[in-house]
């Protein structure tokens, strides 16, 4: 590609050196403005001006030379003139100065023949040499591993990427402000633990060397936000990094950013509620409507309005829609696995004979209901054993207390009124140890300090977590979580182009030594 070739970075390393030759600093250390691009932009014509960004267009026309400079709050057209600005100053300018360099420049606000509102430039400091250019005739950065990969060419290049992660920001704010208003407090809880507990899920392992001791990154922030309840706290939130060691799809990524919170003398049916108040507010806050354009299976597009009433489903309801089977005539796992294979449905899992019936039940429901949920839908009633944290209906206990929501076939949150008896729980921690033994890596350990906490008591509390980047892909009309993550882990290249003086250099003297040898021969032959 344009942007790595060697003789691109050959002629700009010798510009800068023909820079510092004439004595100017290529990287100084501050540049003062008085304005924004498009606050000069809105300024009257005469108004004098400083600005900086970098440059994204050039044309020199011999005495005139006009650009296109990129800053946070977007683009405007400059003009350097060699009658303002003295020919050596211009020459100097159209001799080193290319696209991608960073430009401070004092001016005048004046309007083309053409009609576009630019900058005189009076005087002017290079700010920033670039040594790599900028992708070369593109509409946009196009390729989809670059775009991951080298983003910030891609947020320079696409505007709709910057864009989007300034949604992503305001996304952020708006669920903290509609938090806070409502008296929760945000708090931080620990990234290394000693126990993998908060969700089903395969951690990642390291080692603190300190205190030579193994722990895991964590793979949710509820076990401690639960804490903070015990201690007093009624209302707690967090902005959570996570991590799970599993597979990576569109929908899911190792590390992601979740928000959880917590509410004392709740149950899950409040935070149904309080989602859709959280969810219509957030929308229409962001965004200016409550119908958001998404991008459905297959690439379609597809609008989902958030200010229509919300479904509710159940598991039982979904798959005897979908499979019609009813998981409640199978209280055993091998009879529900042998019905499935009878309706000829396969499902996901590696040792279905080794599978809980609530694995199952999930699985199912995966493989045949929720690849057709649009939604915004509250899926409730999770079987209990896909639920070690969560509270067993007062009804039934076969199922818990818990809902998901759905939208465009992707869980967005997940929450349960909180299992608080600490006798109930060490059950549950046993049986998912029993589980792990044998041989399910994502079942969770006993965790003694946890239900320490909990014998202290614990207050009826209901339980919330959210994908953020789930939430902002979706919004954002996107179908990849990589799409809403700035920096997304990516496998390093196996041979990246590097540039350094003295690899430049190395190429130069290897280049003058093929020179000679290739005189020598020809004069040798003479």
């Amino acid at each position: 590609m344009a942007h790595n070739s060697n003789d691109e970075l050959r002629a700009r390393q010798k510009k800068l050196n023909a820079i510092r030759g004439a004595g100017v600093n290529p990287y100084p250390e501050k540049f003062k403005k008085t304005h924004s691009l498009m606050e000069a932009k809105a300024s009257a014509g005469g108004a004098k001006v400083k600005v900086a960004g970098r440059i994204m267009t050039m044309r020199d026309m011999g005495k005139l030379c006009f650009c296109h400079l990129l800053d946070n709050s977007g683009k405007m057209q400059i003009a350097l003139k060699s009658d303002d600005i003295g020919q050596e100053q211009y020459d100097f300018f159209v001799k080193n100065f290319d696209l991608g360099d960073f430009l401070g420049l004092e001016g005048e606000i004046f309007t083309t023949h053409k009609g576009e509102i630019s900058i005189l430039v009076k005087n002017y400091q290079m700010l920033a040499k670039a040594l790599r250019p900028l992708p070369e005739k593109w509409h946009g950065l196009q390729d989809e591993e670059l775009k991951y990969r080298e983003r910030y060419l891609d947020l320079i290049m696409n505007p709709d990427t910057k864009d989007r992660f300034l949604k992503r920001s305001a996304i952020v704010k708006n669920i903290r402000e509609f938090l806070e208003a409502r008296d929760f407090i945000e708090v931080e809880t620990p990234v290394l633990m000693t126990k993998a507990s908060g969700a089903i899920a395969k951690p990642f392992i390291t080692h603190h060397h300190a205190l030579d001791l193994d722990v895991y990154l964590r793979i949710a922030p509820e076990t401690y936000l639960k804490r903070a309840i015990v201690g007093g706290f009624e209302k707690v939130f967090e902005f959570a990094r996570c991590f799970r060691n599993e597979g990576m799809d569109p929908s899911h990524l190792q590390d992601f950013t979740m928000l959880e919170f917590y509410q004392a003398y709740a149950n899950f049916e409040d935070l149904m509620r309080l989602t859709e108040e959280l969810m219509r507010e957030l929308i229409m806050k962001t965004f200016g409507a409550s119908e958001i354009e998404i991008i459905g299976r297959g690439g379609n597009k597809r609008m989902i309005d958030f200010g229509q009433e919300w479904q509710v489903a159940t598991f039982r309801d979904l798959i005897i829609k979908d499979a019609d089977i009813d998981i409640d005539e199978f209280a055993a796992a091998d009879k529900l696995l042998k019905e499935i294979k009878k309706k000829k449905i396969k499902i996901d899992i590696a040792n279905p004979e080794k599978a809980s019936r609530g694995k199952l039940i999930d699985e199912l429901y995966k493989t045949v209901s929720r690849p057709k949920i649009y939604g915004p839908l509250f899926l409730i009633f999770h079987p209990i054993d896909l639920s070690p944290l969560a509270r067993k209906n007062d009804a039934n206990p076969e199922i818990a207390d818990r809902f998901q929501l759905v939208v465009n076939g992707w869980e967005i949150v997940n929450a349960y009124s909180e299992l608080v008896d600490p006798i109930d729980q060490r059950q549950r921690f046993e049986e998912q140890l029993k589980a792990k033994e044998a041989g399910d890596e994502e079942a969770m350990e006993i965790d003694e300090d946890y239900l320490r906490a909990m014998e202290h008591g614990m207050p009826p509390i209901a339980g919330w977590g959210m994908g953020i980047d789930r939430l902002v892909t979706i919004l954002t009309g996107q179908d990849n979580l990589k799409d809403s993550v700035l920096f997304p882990l990516m496998k390093p290249e196996k041979n990246p182009s590097l540039i350094s003086e003295k690899n430049l250099e190395k190429e130069v003297e290897e280049e003058i030594s093929n020179i000679i040898k290739e005189t020598i021969k020809k004069h040798l032959k003479n």
